[in-house]
């Protein structure tokens, strides 16, 4: 069984930083790709970044140039590297991970909070 998990998150003063982790744990899985979405109160979640099992990236416009995603493959974890942050950053950032064991899966960690004050 495939798990997710994120950690990372908390309460930071805008022009600040922040680092996500997310790892998955289990055995006989392979990862297409793992990336961050996050949902803000009242609002859809939305896709972050994106980190493709080659290493390829992919940001939203609102987070380029300021969040970073990296991951360790020896590890199964992922990370994302917050700076500059806004208080519209403020979101439930949730870890996505597509992979496949002997079919395809999609999992969603539990979200970690993220609040950034003014």
């Amino acid at each position: 069984q495939v798990q997710v998990v994120e950690s990372g998150g908390g309460l930071v003063q805008a022009g600040g930083s922040l680092r996500l982790s997310c790892a998955v744990s289990g055995t006989g899985f392979f990862i297409n790709a793992m990336g961050w979405y996050r949902q803000a109160p009242g609002k859809q979640r939305e896709w972050v970044a994106v980190i493709t099992h080659d290493g390829n990236t992919n940001y939203a416009a609102s987070v380029k140039e300021r969040f970073s995603i990296s991951r360790d493959t020896a590890k199964n974890m992922v990370y994302l590297q917050m700076t500059s942050l806004k208080p519209e950053d403020t979101a439930v950032y949730y870890c996505n991970v597509q992979g496949t064991t002997t079919k395809r899966f999609e999992l969603w960690g539990q979200g970690t909070l993220v609040t950034v004050s003014s």
